[in-house]
């Protein structure tokens, strides 16, 4: 008999649960969008998205997904027939990829697989190959939402200065803001991305987009800039509606104002850093105690490569496919498809899953999934070794 009626959880890499003080933000009537307290929270909001950043450079927010704050960056950052240099470790930095050639880009993929961090090396032995100096920007995701992978922004940035080449260095961030230490100023990122719906507790459908003043200056020249995409009018127009280029996302904003304000005031980032951080480790503790006694462990097998917003693992046999139907029908909680691993007409689709622990989310919320988990492979006679539960308890300490 199906345990599944109550608040079901939705245990997904976004969207993210959402909190109810950001729920509640956004049930009111629709605002003045001409001038009033609108106009001072948008900026208030602008001015948090660069602390949570740890930036002071330029800031845009897009009415779109992360695939359009994708967008933003390629059409301010280049005109058709440039080149770029696009490090890909899953699905998302081979879609960014696909993105920039549709729109007319030179695409060089350097792909480091589903499993592991990409090589700075690697990186500065492809720029050292570009004696012209006509890759125009390094693209790169933090961590890669379909296979877990966090790379080293800070070391993949030294690699570019290391050979003395002036590609920019563009971050999709949309996985990791607000999850992983991010310092955007600091590590030397000229362009970076986000989207609403992951660690920043929001609803789907704000992308943002920030840039460094050198960034601003070399897309002066970028020729895919349409009057929609161009950061220009919203990063220096003086009038309201180009921060958006046209009508406000007036609820979305009344909910990122909340999250910013749980984020940066009520909790601290540095805190939020700790706390996806220690949750994060409680999952890996407990899949590592499964993988003892059955075909069950970590897509990426360093620790210091796996990003601490979501977590992508393997079940042979199809395993995986039969836990999720199993804990969504009988216990009410969502996991995450295993993305871009295998083809969903391939056998392999079945063996792949993902555990968010993203966001608004604490210690019963990530040991409640566990242990629906544990019961559900019980249940299902999947193979696996004892004392996971145990073992991600202890990692929280």
């Amino acid at each position: 008999m199906s345990l599944a009626q109550g608040r079901s959880y939705l245990a997904i890499p976004g969207p993210s649960v959402m909190p109810d003080r950001v729920l509640a933000a956004m049930m009111r009537p629709a605002p003045n969008i001409y001038d009033g307290p609108l106009h001072g929270l948008t900026h208030s909001v602008l001015a948090d998205l660069r602390r949570v950043a740890r930036t002071t450079g330029h800031v845009a927010i897009y009415i779109g997904n992360g695939h359009a704050g994708w967008e933003a960056a390629i059409a301010n950052l280049f005109s058709r027939g440039d080149r770029a240099l696009v490090v890909t470790t899953g699905n998302f930095g081979l879609g960014w990829a696909e993105a920039a050639r549709r729109m007319g880009v030179l695409v060089e993929a350097l792909d480091c697989g589903r499993q592991a961090a990409a090589d700075p090396e690697r990186i500065a032995a492809a720029l050292r190959a570009d004696t012209g100096a006509a890759i125009r920007a390094v693209l790169v995701t933090h961590t890669d939402t379909a296979s877990s992978v966090r790379n080293d922004i800070a070391a993949i940035r030294a690699a570019i200065d290391k050979v003395g080449h002036p590609a920019l260095l563009a971050v999709d961030a949309i996985a990791s803001l607000g999850c992983d230490p991010m310092r955007m100023d600091d590590w030397g990122v000229d362009v970076l991305i986000a989207a609403s719906q992951k660690g920043l507790m929001v609803p789907p459908g704000l992308a943002f987009l920030w840039a460094s003043d050198r960034a601003v200056r070399l897309s002066q020249s970028a020729d895919l800039r349409t009057p929609y995409w161009d950061w220009t009018p919203r990063f220096f127009g003086p009038d309201y509606w180009q921060l958006f280029c046209g009508t406000a996302p007036t609820h979305h904003l009344f909910a990122l104002r909340e999250a910013l304000t749980m984020i940066l005031e009520d909790e601290g980032l540095d805190h939020a850093w700790d706390r996806h951080a220690r949750l994060a480790r409680a999952v890996w503790a407990a899949f590592g105690a499964w993988g003892q006694g059955g075909d069950i462990g970590l897509n990426v097998a360093d620790p210091a490569m796996r990003g601490h917003s979501v977590t992508a693992a393997r079940m042979g046999g199809g395993a995986a496919g039969r836990l999720r139907a199993w804990t969504e029908a009988e216990a009410g909680v969502t996991l995450g498809i295993g993305l871009g691993m295998a083809l969903p007409s391939e056998p392999a689709y079945g063996d792949f899953l993902r555990v968010a622990h993203m966001g608004h989310v604490n210690a019963h919320m990530t040991l409640g999934v566990l242990s629906v988990i544990e019961a559900g492979l019980t249940a299902l006679d999947i193979p696996h070794g004892r004392g996971a539960i145990e073992a991600a308890v202890a990692a929280l300490a």
